[in-house]
């Protein structure tokens, strides 16, 4: 089955997000989501008086136990989008996330003026992610490996396995269990940012450009115009 159908008038269909693209989206965005309630819990945790004494009651146990399941949920899921990255289609491979030739700088520059300072109407058009979003999401990654080094090494005094043990190292290296937490939890607040402006991007590019952002990354297809200028 071909991977591009054509449409009436200018616009064809291309197949742009795989499956496992859009898995790695969702599952993501569903895991930071409970990440950071709990977290967000675990670090200020509500005082229900009306609830009996603590050895009566296990809600915070619960609260921590699906903070942790939610991690390894996340670890493992990022770790396959890591592979990913070399084994997917153009739009899904590494070279689309780091920047090494003049074209893709000056995309970056361009994308910049149009989508943050809207000094310049319109751009090109990037298919899959335009360059800047592309350096953005990759810089993410960094922050993703952090919080999963620091959750882990947190984790790692009440946990006999293997990930809680190499992990172990990071808390004395952050100067102690308070710095670590308050590390930890401060990339909380680096999620809360990014989603806002994220789904803010999605739905700005969805409505100047009407190629189907948004519905693509459930069913894999954008909409290009055979006379828009390319990246």
């Amino acid at each position: 089955m071909s991977q591009t159908k054509a449409l009436p008038n200018t616009f064809r269909r291309q197949y742009v997000w795989e499956l496992p693209v859009r898995f790695y989206h969702w599952v993501n965005g569903a895991a930071i989501l409970v990440l950071g309630v709990t977290g967000f819990l675990i670090g200020r945790p509500l005082s229900l008086a009306y609830m009996p004494e603590a050895s009566q009651q296990y809600w915070f146990g619960a609260v921590r136990f699906t903070h942790f399941m939610a991690a390894y949920i996340f670890l493992f899921n990022f770790l396959v989008r890591v592979y990913w990255g070399f084994v997917g289609n153009r739009y899904a491979r590494w070279n689309q996330f780091i920047p090494t030739t003049r074209k893709q700088f000056k995309e970056m520059a361009e994308v910049l003026r149009v989508d943050v300072l809207q000094t310049k109407l319109r751009g090109t058009i990037s298919l899959g992610h335009n360059m800047l979003a592309g350096l953005t999401y990759f810089l993410t990654f960094w922050v993703f490996l952090f919080q999963a080094l620091t959750g882990f090494g947190l984790y790692s005094p009440m946990s006999h396995g293997i990930l809680g043990k190499l992990s172990a190292w990071i808390v004395p290296f952050l100067g102690g269990d308070m710095s670590a937490r308050q590390w930890h939890h401060a990339g909380l607040w680096f999620y809360v940012v990014f989603t806002l402006i994220h789904v803010y991007l999605v739905f700005y590019h969805d409505y100047v450009e009407g190629r189907g952002t948004t519905s693509s990354m459930v069913g894999g297809w954008k909409f290009e115009r055979d006379d828009a200028p390319k990246s």
